[in-house]
């Protein structure tokens, strides 16, 4: 099969990709010219958006104008405006609207989702937002989706059991189902448990999330065994920890892929070094985004997978000092530091064919 490469598209084809408001690339090989149309997928772990209201329900009191962060309104909304930059900036190389679908950790409550998409630098995407309340006592997962590219058909949380800690609480895992330009999608954004207390000793939890993230994959694919799943979060586990190498059956070789296996395609990613979060002079990559097969293949008459990026720009690494490098978040050692997140984005381009 021929090699076939990617680049930004000729003189004909950017204006239109003008008419239809997005950008196109260009593939060329030795036997044709073709136009496509890429959408951004994307995952942030946004890292704490606490709104300045003290919620009885939550372990908040910190992220209050009287708490140990003095969480103040201009805070919250500089923070705002600092995630709403880098949400501006996500797969912009390829579309312009940037991401169609973006899951969120570490999201307070429904509102802070609605103060983010309404942001001047992403208010012109409309994003809509799906949230569910957790049992979780501090934060939850969500999405933002653009409707200019993705419709809405149904949405549910799915809480993570530990059926030997029936008290134990953590975040729901959210599936949104929908069309993405009319085919029929599914996604998934999770935050699975912590390392507190070592990677050890908290690793059942992470294989029992990584379980029911596996049971809403098998479920979606008994009904449509061609479903298109794209499953993402903050896994607090790399790509090749059992979690998500045997549980959740991802792995990162196209070629070496088995029935029902799922694409990681961010294992390539940690085998070179790169991490999304960095923790005692050491790099993770927690973040990630996996994929059925369906996505896979060279059919672009409908989506496809087609790249895979850690979106780790300069402006978002702490510029100076002991952490120099690292993420750069809104408070370290608790001084305030007005950066982002201690979490890098990541985000993947979906691929189809313009006729």
């Amino acid at each position: 099969m021929t090699k076939t490469s990617f680049k930004f598209l000729s003189v004909t084809a950017f204006i239109l990709a003008l008419l239809l408001g997005v950008s196109v690339v260009h593939a060329q090989n030795e036997n044709q010219d073709r136009k496509f149309l890429a959408v951004p997928i994307a995952y942030y772990n946004v890292e704490n958006l606490f709104d300045t209201i003290n919620d009885p329900d939550r372990n908040d009191d910190d992220f209050t104008p009287e708490g140990a962060n003095r969480w103040t309104s201009e805070r919250y909304y500089e923070k705002l405006d600092r995630l709403a930059e880098v949400i501006s900036k996500l797969g912009t190389e390829l579309n312009p609207d940037g991401p169609a679908v973006i899951g969120l950790g570490e999201v307070e409550n429904e509102e802070v989702v609605w103060d983010l998409a309404r942001q001047e630098r992403i208010r012109d995407r409309n994003y809509q937002v799906v949230y569910y309340r957790s049992r979780d006592r501090r934060v939850d997962n969500a999405f933002m989706y653009n409707p200019k590219y993705f419709e809405k058909t149904s949405s549910k949380p799915v809480p993570t059991i530990i059926p030997d800690r029936p008290d134990f609480r953590t975040r729901d895992q959210v599936v949104l189902s929908g069309l993405l330009l009319g085919e029929p999608f599914h996604f998934i954004v999770a935050h699975w448990p912590s390392r507190r207390g070592g990677e050890a000793r908290s690793r059942p939890l992470r294989i029992a999330a990584a379980d029911i993230a596996r049971s809403i994959i098998d479920s979606l694919k008994a009904e449509d065994p061609n479903a298109k799943v794209i499953f993402m979060g903050d896994l607090n586990d790399d790509p090749i920890d059992i979690s998500v190498r045997r549980h959740l059956n991802a792995i990162g070789d196209k070629d070496k892929l088995s029935e029902g296996q799922l694409y990681n395609p961010f294992v390539d990613f940690a085998r070179r070094g790169i991490g999304t979060l960095a923790w005692r002079d050491s790099w993770n990559l927690f973040d990630q985004i996996i994929m059925t097969q369906s996505l896979l293949g060279d059919d672009y008459s409908t989506f496809k997978y087609h790249r895979a990026e850690v979106f780790n720009r300069p402006f978002l690494r702490q510029p100076s000092g002991r952490f120099q490098g690292y993420p750069f978040r809104s408070y370290g050692g608790g001084v305030y530091l007005g950066g982002y997140s201690d979490h890098f984005p990541v985000y993947i381009f979906l691929i189809r064919e313009i006729k």
